[in-house]
């Protein structure tokens, strides 16, 4: 499992949970539940790393798992 940042969110507009990784620009998600949202974006996260590969495009790394200086 990635370990980016996933912030979800009721959608008023879209009568559903939003899941967005703001570490991956344009990578998010949606579910009926909050559950489905965050299972629906680890999915997406797997297919955005999957792209940039393909591409030969960079993949930031996950800031929970960025070294603290000393």
């Amino acid at each position: 499992m990635h370990k980016y940042e996933i912030i979800i969110y009721w959608s008023q507009e879209d009568q559903v949970f939003i899941a967005e990784v703001p570490e991956l620009p344009g990578c998010m998600a949606h579910g009926d539940t909050q559950e489905v949202a965050l299972k629906n974006a680890h999915e997406a996260v797997q297919l955005w790393i999957d792209t940039a590969k393909e591409f030969g495009d960079p993949v930031p790394e996950p800031k929970g798992q960025r070294l603290m200086p000393a």
